[in-house]
């Protein structure tokens, strides 16, 4: 009998040392998110809310345009969760199949023009980055920056010659910013995400080609429940609530 007491108690200790490091709720489940580059910042806090909402679990996030997304999804890579910039890179991957459900619209954004601090070359008009000599910079056609930018030079009739074309907004605002471009097309949100590091122009054509932001749960989401879950948080209230403080319209 004493032996048998003896294993009982080891047995109850053995139980609780392997219990007593694992974290709670979700455990070490990491949710893996694909999103837009001007995501960034209200995803990094819809995300930081997303954890303290779900002890335990755990954002991974890839930030880049939305195109290089859909392609990176469709040649293979694994995540759980897709947000895009436009309709057309979703629909690029739900054409290939890889959506678990139909997706869903949370946000529009437009686009405005940055220059550096000051305005000192004085755009104050889409036609004005038409100027010669100004150096100009624009998203690459595919990113859905870059296609709201077309959209708006064949309603206007205007033709850039931009210096460079980049693969992502913050890319091209970064150009800006770093004093290597006068100007540059980018969303309204990251235009008032720099903050003193540029000046915003605001011009009417922009109403013209405003871009929805759709969000969707993978087929092969490997924490598909997690994804879920993340999925609802961006149109919750809360979530809602931090895309609308950044700037983002309601779609």
């Amino acid at each position: 009998m004493r032996r048998c007491g003896w294993v009982a108690i080891l047995l109850v200790l053995g139980l609780t040392g392997c219990n007593s490091g694992q974290p709670q709720g979700h455990g070490s489940a990491s949710v893996v998110v694909f999103a837009a580059a001007s995501l960034k910042q209200v995803f990094t806090q819809i995300g930081e809310r997303f954890k303290a909402d779900n002890p335990g679990a755990r954002v991974q996030f890839n930030f880049a345009g939305s195109s290089e997304l859909a392609t990176q999804l469709t040649q293979g890579a694994t995540a759980d969760v897709f947000a895009s910039a436009d309709t057309a890179q979703m629909d690029r991957v739900a054409k290939a199949g890889l959506l678990a459900a139909e997706p869903t619209i949370f946000a529009a954004n437009t686009l405005a023009i940055v220059t550096a601090p000051g305005n000192p070359k004085h755009v104050e008009s889409f036609a004005d980055l038409s100027t010669p000599g100004l150096s100009v910079v624009i998203c690459q056609r595919p990113v859905p920056c870059g296609s709201a930018t077309a959209r708006i030079e064949e309603a206007t009739g205007t033709q850039l010659h931009p210096v460079s074309e980049e693969p992502s907004v913050s890319d091209a605002l970064n150009k800006v910013t770093t004093g290597q471009a006068d100007a540059a097309l980018v969303y309204v949100t990251d235009a008032s995400g720099a903050g003193s590091k540029v000046t915003t122009v605001q011009f009417p054509e922009a109403a013209s080609a405003v871009n929805t932001y759709p969000v969707a749960v993978l087929k092969n989401a490997p924490q598909s429940a997690l994804a879920q879950k993340f999925a609802a948080a961006i149109t919750a209230p809360t979530g809602q609530q931090i895309l609308a403080q950044a700037g983002f319209a309601r779609p």
